[in-house]
């Protein structure tokens, strides 16, 4: 709990010492630089791919890694699984 504790005070204290810098220049222009109509559209519509695909491709992870489990249990359990090892010298 203290180890979270100080992690949140530092987390905070930095994002509180690094917001001025980031609205420090009051032209309007972000990095991207000028920001219209367009391009706020066009991010949305990443935004919204992007949201699909990846639990899409969470998805598949987990499937694949719960194959590898049920894999391995399967030939644990042919080979004799625990009780191989059960009965000592």
């Amino acid at each position: 709990m203290r180890r979270l504790t100080s992690s949140l005070v530092l987390t905070v204290s930095l994002l509180a010492l690094t917001a001025p810098a980031a609205f420090a220049q009051a032209s309007g222009e972000g990095l991207y630089g000028e920001t219209n109509d367009k391009v706020v559209t066009n991010f949305g519509f990443i935004v919204i791919a992007f949201f699909p695909l990846f639990i899409l491709l969470m998805s598949l992870l987990q499937w694949r890694l719960d194959k590898r489990k049920d894999a391995k249990k399967a030939s644990i359990k042919a080979r004799g699984g625990a009780q191989r090892w059960s009965g000592g010298w």
